[in-house]
């Protein structure tokens, strides 16, 4: 197909969804336009489109597939509808059986803590989903911090799940494991099964539409969406996602419990849970907090307040 075929095309889906898609934080940065892997026009306008509108490579071309995917389902190609369908995407027809435990829908107010003594201190709060995001290389010091932080949500009914270190977590009897995508592509099968069969369950950061549908590959517990807004914490790869984005990716990946995570501050809590999240996670909002458990409080109220 020649370009100037092409470009009507591609100009369509940028005018109908440019303003909707930009990233967060102003104008949208184009990225260059990744080699194409087939020569359908859907495929080839989308995938022009998508890096107009400053989608990463592997996001543009994960939407272009999509796209021809709809285009073939529907027999038709509809520049105004952004491919939001699980069938395009690949997403349907996987197997129960190796699906990994399920957890509650809506995990609520979500804290991310630096250790045991933190992840105590918010769950007696009553924050009901807690991370453990301990740094160490050390590791024995690593058994000890997990350790400490099962024993430390004894009695509180908060969900603990344990950041990376899940040989640890399988040993000391937590609720659970997260891992960050390059952690998700270093485990063997021999290990997901390990926590698979341990009963643990399983959450998986995401940063666009390629990450959701690689962790969708192993049937998580849960998926988190991320990073909606601008955050210091960790240098990203991609720009910040925006609730626009986020919308779009809770209407894709809606069959899992989805946890919000990246710059929520609590005044933003209403219109990112108006994106039908079902969690929202925070780290500095309640570690830096003046008064932690007063802060906790004051967000798990924002998770109770009616979504308008």
């Amino acid at each position: 197909m020649s370009h100037d075929s092409i470009k009507p095309l591609a100009d369509a889906i940028v005018r109908l969804h440019g303003a909707t898609f930009a990233p967060e934080g102003g104008a949208m940065p184009a990225q260059p336009v990744p080699p194409a892997q087939r020569q359908e026009p859907a495929y080839l306008a989308a995938l022009h489109a998508c890096s107009t509108l400053g989608f990463i490579a592997i996001d543009a071309e994960t939407l272009a597939q999509a796209w021809q995917a709809q285009s073939e389902r529907l027999g038709r190609f509809d520049p105004a509808r952004w491919p939001d369908d699980p069938r395009d995407f690949g997403l349907a027809g996987a197997d129960p059986a190796l699906a990994f435990p399920e957890c509650p829908r809506a995990l609520g107010l979500y804290g991310v803590l630096p250790d045991a003594q933190w992840v105590g201190r918010m769950a007696r709060a009553g924050v009901p989903t807690v991370q453990l995001r301990f740094k160490s290389e050390d590791r024995e010091a690593i058994a000890r911090e997990v350790r400490a932080a099962v024993a430390a949500v004894e009695g509180t009914g908060a969900l603990l799940f344990i950041n990376d270190h899940w040989r640890e977590a399988i040993a000391a009897g937590a609720y659970g494991v997260h891992v960050g995508q390059e952690d998700l592509d270093a485990l063997a099968g021999d290990d997901l099964q390990a926590i698979h069969a341990a009963g643990l369950r399983l959450g998986v950061s995401t940063h666009g539409y390629a990450e959701m549908v690689r962790a969708h590959a192993v049937q998580p517990s849960y998926i988190a969406l991320g990073a909606v807004f601008p955050t210091t914490l960790k240098k990203m790869a991609t720009a910040p996602q925006g609730l626009a984005r986020l919308d779009a990716y809770v209407r894709l990946m809606g069959q899992y419990p989805l946890v919000a995570i990246g710059g929520i501050s609590a005044d933003l809590f209403a219109a990112v849970r108006a994106t039908g999240v079902g969690s929202v996670a925070v780290v500095r909002a309640l570690v830096n907090a003046e008064d932690p458990q007063a802060a906790a409080h004051a967000l798990m109220q924002r998770m109770r307040d009616p979504v308008l």
